[in-house]
C-alpha cells in the first residue's frame, strides 16, 4: 500500500524486476503511437465486465464455474461508459488515459483503498455476497490475522505497535456497514507485503485465470487482479483483463494495454517475452500468483 506519490521505483531481488511510472514507458512510446487511433474492444452499452468488453476474432470466453470467484469478477457491475475514475476526495485520478472502465464499488472517504486493498476488497465482496463469511480473513503486515467473523461478533483490534489483541467491544452485527468498517481496518494495516505472502506462486501464464494477481510485495509495491479471461481455440493463446486501484486511494478501474499489445487493448495476451507491462507498472513474469 502506498502513502506517497511514486514516480519511479526499480527493485531487483528475489521477486525480480518491478517498476512503476505515472506516465507511459518511453521505450514503448513508438508502439503506443502506432496504435493510438485503433478502437478498443468495447461495447459502450455493456454494464458488466462480461458485456462491456468485446472479443477479438477467434477468441471465446473461458468457461467459469457457477458461483465461483471468476464468475463474480466477470459479472462485476461497471459504471456507465465514459465515467471518470476519481480519487477518494472526489478529484480526478491521474493520468486519465490508462483505464477503459470504472468498477461500480465505492472507494470510501479516506485514503485507504489503494492497490492491494482493491484486490482484497473484491475477494471479500465475493465471499460476503455468497455468504462465505468465515473465508473473509486477511493478515496485517505485522502477521496478525484479522477475521471478519470475529469482527462481526463485536471484537475490535487493539493495536500496540506490532502487537494486536482482539477485545469484545460491540454487539454482534453482520450488516454491510460492519463489513465495510472491517475492510477499512484491513486496508489500514495490510498491504502488498502481507497480500503477497497469502498468495501462492503460479508456475506460468498458460493457466492464467480470473482472480489471479500480478503482485510485487514491497514498500512500496503494487498489484493488479485478473478479472476475465478468453482463449483462442486454434492457437491456445489467452487474453485477459486486469483491474487495479492506485494511490491516492481511487475507484477500482479496468486498465488499458498501451504498452504490450495496444491493438488488443484493454485485453492483455499471456504470450509475451521478458517483463510484463501493465498500463502503469512493469512486473517480472514471476510475479503472477493465485489464491489457491
Amino acid at each position: 500500500m502506498y502513502k506517497f506519490l511514486l514516480i519511479l521505483t526499480l527493485s531487483l531481488g528475489s521477486t525480480g524486476y518491478f517498476a512503476c511510472t505515472s506516465k507511459a514507458e518511453e521505450k514503448q512510446s513508438a508502439k503506443v503511437a502506432e496504435h493510438k487511433e485503433k478502437p478498443y474492444w468495447i461495447n459502450p452499452g455493456g454494464t458488466t465486465i462480461g458485456t462491456r468488453f468485446l472479443l477479438p476474432e477467434g477468441f471465446s470466453r473461458v468457461p467459469v464455474a457457477s458461483g465461483s470467484f471468476a464468475e463474480y469478477l466477470r459479472n462485476l457491475e461497471l459504471k456507465p461508459d465514459g465515467t471518470k475514475a476519481l480519487l477518494f476526495n472526489g478529484q480526478l485520478k491521474e493520468p486519465q488515459d490508462v483505464y477503459a472502465a470504472v468498477i461500480n464499488l465505492d472507494v470510501g472517504t479516506k485514503d485507504l483503498q489503494q492497490c492491494a486493498d482493491a484486490v482484497m476488497r473484491l475477494r471479500a465482496e465475493y465471499f460476503y455476497k455468497t455468504g462465505q463469511f468465515d473465508k473473509i480473513q486477511f493478515h496485517f503486515t505485522s502477521g496478525s490475522l484479522a477475521e471478519y467473523t470475529k469482527y462481526a461478533e463485536g471484537y475490535r483490534a487493539v493495536i500496540n505497535g506490532s502487537t494486536v489483541k482482539w477485545e469484545k467491544k460491540e454487539k454482534p452485527d453482520n450488516s454491510y456497514g460492519t463489513f465495510r468498517r472491517y475492510m477499512d481496518l484491513v486496508f489500514m494495516y495490510s498491504g502488498t507485503l502481507s497480500l503477497d505472502k497469502e498468495l501462492k506462486p503460479k508456475a506460468d501464464w498458460e493457466n492464467i485465470q480470473a482472480g489471479d494477481v500480478v503482485i510485487y510485495g514491497g514498500s512500496p509495491g503494487h498489484c493488479v487482479i485478473v478479472t476475465d479471461v478468453a482463449q483462442n481455440t486454434d492457437t491456445g493463446e489467452k487474453i485477459f483483463l486486469i483491474a487495479q486501484s492506485w494511490m491516492p486511494a481511487q475507484d477500482i478501474h479496468v486498465l488499458t494495454n498501451p504498452h504490450m499489445r495496444p491493438d488488443l487493448s484493454p485485453w492483455y495476451s499471456n504470450r509475451f517475452d521478458g517483463v510484463f507491462y501493465s498500463a502503469e507498472c512493469v512486473f517480472d513474469r514471476n510475479n503472477l500468483k493465485s489464491w489457491e
